[in-house]
């Protein structure tokens, strides 16, 4: 099947809000490979207290041990995957960590699900709670430390597209190496075509062996 280029990045961003488990958990971390909880598309982020929001990132994530994942997707053949997308992406990360108030993932997720009580549930399937009893306190916990893992830096930025270029790829290698709250990887969703069948083969790239045993350490709960 000949490899494809996506027609424009919002079909790529589409394919990725639909089908997040193409951001293969187990090329990240074989031995407890992160899931993801969609928690809005086009989600706003102000870069002052009085701005309701400035940007909006592609998408936000959550994975099963609360951690945001900033999502932000690009084609190859634009220009800005080289190394504005990075300024770009730190801005995102940072102006969130800073502005957003108390509980605003929560917030956007309710808005995402359409109501709380939506909200819940289907967290408590993605955790993997029994609805028969009563996860209320499960459900605050969880809340509880996505509201740490932001305040403290603890965020995971992917950078999505149909090639990652080499000049991004040694971008992530050097942050991942020298920033160890912070796990950025990239995400290659590679479309294949032929005779009306579509393949996605996506691949991750960009984690360093050192910031991979980094990052499992972490966590572990183990001080290094």
């Amino acid at each position: 099947m000949p490899h494809q280029r996506y027609q424009n990045e919002d079909l790529l961003q589409g394919i990725v809000d639909k089908y997040p488990e193409l951001i293969v958990g187990e090329q990240i971390n074989p031995d407890n490979p992160p899931r993801w909880i969609v928690i809005q598309r086009e989600a706003a982020i102000p870069n002052s207290e009085e701005q309701s929001g400035r940007w909006s990132i592609d998408h936000l994530f959550l994975d099963q041990h609360g951690r945001p994942t900033f999502v932000e997707v690009k084609r190859s053949s634009d220009s800005r995957i080289r190394r504005e997308v990075v300024g770009q992406m730190l801005d995102y990360a940072a102006n969130a960590l800073k502005y957003w108030p108390p509980d605003q993932i929560k917030t956007l997720a309710a808005e995402e699900f359409g109501s709380l009580e939506a909200l819940e549930t289907t967290l408590q399937n993605f955790l993997g709670r029994d609805e028969s009893t009563d996860s209320s306190q499960d459900l605050e916990a969880y809340w509880a430390t996505v509201e740490q893992n932001l305040r403290n830096g603890q965020v995971r930025p992917l950078f999505v597209a149909d090639e990652i270029p080499a000049e991004l790829r040694s971008i992530i290698e050097f942050l991942n190496e020298h920033m160890p709250l912070v796990e950025v990887l990239g995400v290659e969703i590679r479309q294949y075509q032929n005779q009306g069948i579509q393949a996605l083969v996506p691949r991750i790239i960009g984690q360093t062996e050192y910031a991979r045993q980094h990052a499992l350490i972490k966590l572990a709960g183990v001080e290094t």
